[in-house]
């Protein structure tokens, strides 16, 4: 099964290796038919702590990494993150 890859703005970067990523997608309502946004809000692994606030990153499903972090930064505005040790073993 292919992992999912989700693209965000990243609104917190005060942990440690870890950064808040919201990622808003459009729904249609079922009764008004008009288009709604709704966000929610992932932790993402940032190995390397590359990314501030503003920034728009790709992050990627992974084995869970804490309790709260299932997800990877994978690429960040625009430019794919360099593999660290714990990426390149698998």
């Amino acid at each position: 099964m292919p992992k999912r890859v989700l693209t965000g703005r990243v609104v917190s970067d005060k942990m440690d290796k870890t950064v808040t990523v919201l990622v808003e997608r459009r729904v249609m309502h079922p009764l008004y038919k008009k288009f709604i946004r709704r966000s929610k809000k992932y932790a993402a692994h940032d190995e390397a702590n590359l990314c501030r606030e503003g920034d728009v990153v790709r992050i990627e499903e992974c084995r869970p990494i804490s309790a709260r972090k299932t997800w990877r930064v994978i690429e960040r505005n625009g430019a794919p993150l360099a593999a660290g040790p714990a990426q390149a073993a698998g």
